[in-house]
């Protein structure tokens, strides 16, 4: 059995597998520019961030109706289960969606009718974080989070995704702190293909309480020092930083570094149906690749609900599994 993790790192609409892609296709009479299955699932082959997000929004067109939305999410909580996952704190891009006409409320509904009840139906306990897409205008990203007031009871947090070279955080300092004022908690990519003063200013700029990927934080001393004396945490994705080259290759990824840097390190799984496994499937290659023993495995999977918004009752009650796990 997995040990009991949370996976803090995950785009819903990279959970679409080619085979929902196709169903979904069908239900809503689109053609896919593919013949099959199995030439979608070749065409997930990467050369940067850039040539995956072209085919990231391209596939998400199958997703109309709030039981897209539903059947989405309820497929990635039966495979998260299954990889160990206890809690999930899960990114949603609105723009992407409302940009191709989907109303806002459709996406909502479709995702929180299967998450609403994925702590009954699967063992997972659920955190929704709606995301700005950084390429779009930051007038954008404030109306977005204006149109999602009414929903605001679904949703934990906000983060920063898409494109990030040429896209810096402070470019959404004010959106970021109207989320706060609306007391959610704040996130962000940075430091993924972008430098390490992408940090800097998601945490200076932004007030990011978590770095998502942040593995270029290991070109800056001074940074290292910071996010280990604040243990803020960070989101690490190894078979995306592999798979979109941000990292030649699993056995030169710099995880070990970091947590013998004292980092507060997780380990996610991105959007693993194009990138090649799921959150347990990462823990797996990592200790193939990197040696990582028993006990590291187990420090990332206790650090994965410490850096978690969960109350301290179930996160205590969650690193409770962890220290009782057998491997």
């Amino acid at each position: 059995m997995p040990i009991p993790k949370a996976e803090l790192h995950l785009h819903i609409e990279g959970t679409l597998e080619p085979e929902l892609a196709f169903q979904l296709a069908h239900r809503n009479n689109i053609t896919l520019p593919y013949p099959d299955v199995r030439t979608l699932r070749d065409a997930y082959s990467f050369t940067d961030l850039q040539s995956f997000l072209d085919l990231y929004y391209r596939l998400m067109d199958v997703l109309r109706t709030e039981a897209d939305f539903h059947d989405l999410a309820t497929a990635y909580l039966t495979r998260a289960a299954a990889q160990g996952v206890r809690h999930a704190e899960i990114f949603f891009d609105p723009q992407a969606h409302t940009q191709r006409g989907i109303p806002l409320e459709t996406v909502i509904d479709g995702l929180t009718s299967a998450l609403d009840t994925s702590l009954q139906d699967h063992g997972v306990s659920t955190h929704l974080i709606l995301c700005f897409l950084r390429d779009q205008s930051a007038q954008e990203a404030m109306d977005t989070l204006d149109a999602a007031r009414p929903h605001l009871h679904h949703i934990t947090a906000v983060g920063l995704d898409s494109a990030e070279v040429g896209n810096p955080p402070e470019k959404f300092t004010e959106v970021f702190q109207k989320a706060a004022d609306l007391g959610l908690h704040r996130v962000a990519h940075a430091g993924e293909e972008g430098p390490a003063t992408y940090i800097w200013n998601a945490l200076n700029h932004l007030g990011a309480e978590r770095i998502d990927h942040g593995i270029r934080c290991m070109d800056d001393p001074e940074l290292i020092t910071h996010l280990a004396t604040n243990q803020t945490p960070l989101t690490v994705c190894p078979f995306s930083n592999v798979r979109l080259r941000a990292v030649p290759t699993l056995d030169q990824h710099p995880l070990p570094a970091m947590m013998d840097a004292g980092l507060l390190v997780t380990v996610n799984s991105d959007d693993p149906a194009y990138f090649g496994g799921y959150v347990h499937d990462n823990y797996l290659g990592l200790q193939q690749h990197l040696g990582l023993t028993d006990e590291q495995l187990r420090t990332l999977a206790r650090n994965s609900f410490t850096a978690s918004f969960l109350t301290p009752e179930r996160r205590d009650a969650l690193i409770a599994q962890v220290d009782a796990h057998t491997f």
